[in-house]
């Protein structure tokens, strides 16, 4: 979060308004007024900032730098910036007679973890019109941790841009900390992704082979057909898992998964209808949201040893939003104790809460905490998992 004083930010406002239009800020209060100054200033500072934060929730990368310099530049009311990261100088803006210094001088920066203002040991480029005769450098940090320094390089060192710097540093800081748990998150996500590909792998890859093996002899073009959908399964399951997928290509994916239990369990056994709205079939939605909770469905409802098992997958237009929902038939289970297995999660030594809690998880994450898994049952009244999505949703990236 930017943070600073009132009069920082007046002071770099103003800095920008002079530098940028050439007017003088004699003239300016002459033909606006105090009042409006303050105004336009403080609008011409926060719309430099906002610009150059797309940027810097990137990381901190030489690209990142590149992009965000310009305005960093703008908003210190300086001819010169630098950025660096630990190792090495990413960008510098203004010129090129003193750039080689720059991680040189910060070095001590990156060590302490405090800005230092530098005068006798920059180097001379001996051109007499140079405006680079001070740098003032000032940490960049995440989590406390020194990221890099912004080194900002003037013709004198001033108490006022010296704070300015200061603030300035410290909201790039904040932004990239930002960009740091965006990163996390990410990572959260493709461990989670990869749990549910774990959870797929052992008995269902093993137990569809096995299906298809036994149709070799008795029945071989059911036995081809079911390789293919077997194929088809494995290529979606384990594409790129940051991945979104629209629901149209989810439910491809689920025919083919439940083709698979059908030839397994049998088809007079296991059932299954779906009802689609064509409206919503190009909705975006997170990659294995739906397979996990029709997988969670059957194994446990076959588990429980019934003759006939139904699956019904219905997906509503809803306005803004589609509507989705796995119910099952089975036996179903006692609330509190489903409650009690899903706050357990895996720790309890079974699988059976993984994927609710997996695809709960995933949804909150990218939509919001009102957006997940919303779970009806009652012993012997079947189960219910149902949840929303917008239909128009953009950063659909989780990193």
């Amino acid at each position: 979060m930017f943070v600073t004083t009132a009069d920082a930010l007046l002071a770099v406002a103003s800095a920008l308004l002079v530098g940028a239009a050439g007017w003088s800020l004699c003239a300016v209060r002459q033909r606006t007024g105090r009042g409006a100054l303050a105004d336009e200033a403080t609008f011409a500072a926060l719309h430099t900032v906002a610009v150059a934060s797309t940027s810097l929730r990137a990381g901190l990368t030489e690209d990142s730098a590149r992009k965000a310099v310009r305005h960093l530049r703008d908003l210190l009311g300086v001819p010169v910036v630098a950025v660096t990261d630990t190792e090495r100088l990413l960008v510098w803006q203004g010129g090129i007679a003193h750039s080689d210094s720059t991680l040189r001088l910060a070095a001590p920066v990156l060590t302490a973890a405090r800005p230092r203002v530098i005068v006798r040991e920059l180097d001379a480029c001996g051109d007499p019109g140079c405006q680079v005769r001070v740098a003032m450098i000032a940490p960049l940090t995440i989590d406390g941790k020194v990221a890099g320094a912004l080194a900002a390089y003037a013709d004198r060192a001033r108490f006022q841009r010296l704070r300015i710097l200061g603030e300035v540093a410290r909201w790039m800081s904040g932004q990239l900390e930002l960009a740091e748990l965006d990163s996390s998150k990410a990572r959260l996500m493709e461990a989670e992704m990869r749990a549910l590909r774990a959870q797929i792998s052992p008995h269902f890859v093993y137990n569809s082979l096995t299906t298809i093996a036994s149709f070799v002899r008795t029945d071989p073009e059911r036995a081809r057909e079911l390789v293919l959908d077997f194929a088809d399964f494995a290529r979606y399951s384990f594409r790129n898992p940051r991945d979104f997928t629209t629901l149209a290509e989810e439910l491809r994916s689920i025919d083919r998964y439940l083709l698979l239990e059908r030839a397994r369990f049998g088809e007079e056994r296991l059932r299954f209808s779906v009802e689609i709205a064509p409206e919503v079939l190009p909705v975006a939605v997170p990659f294995l949201s739906l397979q996990p909770l029709v997988e969670n469905a059957i194994r446990h409802g076959m588990e429980c040893g019934m003759q006939r098992f139904h699956v019904r997958i219905v997906a509503r237009d809803a306005g803004a939003e589609a509507a989705i929902s796995i119910e099952d038939d089975g036996v179903g289970m006692d609330p509190d104790k489903l409650r009690a297995l899903l706050e357990a999660g895996d720790s309890t030594g079974t699988s059976r809460g993984i994927g609710l809690l997996n695809v709960d998880d995933r949804l909150r994450q990218v939509y919001g905490e009102e957006y997940g898994l919303v779970i009806e049952t009652a012993v012997g009244a079947g189960m219910k998992v149902s949840f929303r999505v917008p239909k128009c949703q953009t950063n659909l990236s989780p990193g």
